[in-house]
């Protein structure tokens, strides 16, 4: 399946200088978000990146709750989400293409589908939850 297909999402107009170029929406309080973000910054330095809170989230039918659940990107007006938000990603840059790829065929979609929604993402939310609630323990 090609990268952006699969369930419809909200649409906003596309980037005025590039309307192709991938933004991608996420957590910059989780450091492994943060880390993943670095790595991709420097090889695929026309990708953008915003944190969360710095993203106009009602004009992409989100909430901050969920954009913070899961990898958000947008792409020509598409928002894309998950595992497709991945696939973006690593299209991007030259040295994960072949995971782009990978992860794109019929027998490994579904799977790896099933292991970012079930496993990696709620894994990641959970840690954030965690962080917010010793941070604001710590505040007393």
């Amino acid at each position: 399946m090609p990268l952006g297909e699969g369930r419809p999402g909200p649409h906003i107009p596309p980037m005025p200088d590039d309307p192709h170029a991938l933004t991608v929406i996420y957590n910059d309080e989780c450091p492994v978000c943060r880390f993943e973000v670095e790595g991709h910054r420097r090889a695929a330095p026309a990708t953008r990146f915003v944190p969360v809170r710095g993203a106009d989230l009602r004009a992409l039918g989100l909430t901050e709750e969920q954009a913070l659940r899961r990898l958000h990107a947008v792409r020509g007006g598409e928002v894309l989400s998950g595992l497709d938000a991945n696939r973006a990603m690593w299209a991007e840059r030259p040295a994960l293409r072949w995971l782009a790829r990978l992860t794109g065929l019929p027998a490994v979609r579904p799977v790896a589908a099933l292991l970012y929604d079930r496993a990696a993402a709620p894994l990641l939310y959970r840690m954030h939850l965690a962080r917010g609630r010793r941070t604001r323990a710590a505040r007393g």
